[in-house]
């Protein structure tokens, strides 16, 4: 059976344009949010002020508003700049934390200009092969959906 839940209990929660599950613990409903991790879940309810364990569906409003603010700025609340996801940003030269929509947005533009400037993370990057140094003689051997695997010399046949 379904338990009863308070008066003011909140089943949906909207959070960075996010709905997150009010009954789940704050700590990991903020995890639904891309761009945040367990680590910043952890500071943001730190710098908040709010115990990890509560559950989302029993927070007061200006709980849930000063945690969007945090996850929205949380350099200007005091979070240390290592636990951003991205420092020293190309055009401002600031440390940023990117949320939601936005991840997706701005890693497509930073692989364009990598392509665009003809970088050697560009070029694998255009060419679809490994950027980051693997090795390639036995993975990434998929060729725009056609698997290619390995194929076997033919064996000659001669009098020896």
């Amino acid at each position: 059976m379904m338990e009863e839940k308070k008066p003011g209990f909140k089943h949906i929660v909207r959070i960075v344009n996010t709905d997150l599950d009010g009954n789940k613990p704050i700590v990991h409903a903020m995890r639904k949010i891309k761009g945040v991790s367990f680590m910043l879940a952890n500071a943001v309810c730190a710098l908040a002020g709010v115990d990890k364990q509560k559950k989302t569906g029993t927070l007061l409003d200006p709980e849930i508003k000063k945690i969007d603010e945090i996850l929205k700025n949380p350099k200007k609340f005091g979070a240390p700049s290592w636990m951003l996801n991205r420092r020293r940003d190309y055009e401002t030269g600031e440390d940023l934390h990117i949320l939601t929509t936005d991840i997706k947005f701005i890693r497509d533009n930073d692989i364009k200009r990598m392509k665009m400037i003809k970088s050697y993370k560009g070029f694998r990057h255009a060419y679809g092969l490994p950027v980051r140094g693997q090795r390639t003689k036995s993975n990434f051997r998929k060729n725009k959906g056609k698997g290619l695997g390995v194929q076997k010399k033919k064996v000659k046949s001669g009098k020896v």
